[in-house]
């Protein structure tokens, strides 16, 4: 992937509406090559799909909750069973397992506060596997469907030793004290 198709998938990530002839005219490409680099983006799986972004209070779905899920046992079958039960509520609009603690973080979209207890208590705290689940319900989203920037961020470089220890590269080496 060279900076062109980072171009072409930043300009898709913010209007994925674009004809190709507009694509090819914001990323200043020819048409043809840019039909190509598309097609060869979407081969390639770059490019999972096109969809709407739906505001959620237009639709009724105004209040948000993140839930934190840990299960009891971590082995292939309870993750499976958890796995496949979480897929299966359609308020679950993002769940991502992690690592540490807690196992499983869920992003649920309801239209109130007793629509999310009453699918709290009817669904969630019933799925299979979970020792604990823990809500924390969302004030103002901040940042949301932002597109991935264009350049992966650098690693941070490695620390080098210096007189008083390591040393970040970013940081001053420390000065040891008088009488050292």
């Amino acid at each position: 992937m060279d900076a062109m198709d980072r171009k072409i998938l930043t300009e898709l990530q913010l209007d994925g509406r674009l004809t190709v002839t507009e694509l090819a005219a914001r990323v200043k490409l020819s048409v043809s090559p840019c039909h190509r680099r598309l097609r060869d983006l979407e081969r390639a799986g770059a490019i999972r799909g096109y969809r709407a972004v739906v505001d959620p209070a237009a639709v009724g779905l105004d209040f948000e909750a993140l839930v934190f899920a840990t299960l009891r046992w971590e082995d292939r079958d309870t993750v499976e069973t958890f796995e496949a039960a979480v897929a299966a509520v359609p308020h679950v609009t993002q769940a991502q397992r992690l690592f540490g603690e807690p196992d499983y973080l869920l992003r649920v979209a309801t239209a109130d506060l007793a629509t999310y207890q009453q699918l709290y208590d009817q669904q969630l705290a019933k799925l299979p596997g979970v020792q604990r689940l823990t809500s924390t319900l969302v004030m103002k989203n901040v940042v949301h469907d932002r597109p991935l920037p264009e350049q992966p961020t650098p690693a941070p470089a490695p620390a080098r030793e210096g007189r008083g220890g390591a040393v970040s590269p970013t940081t001053k080496p420390r000065r040891p004290p008088y009488g050292e």
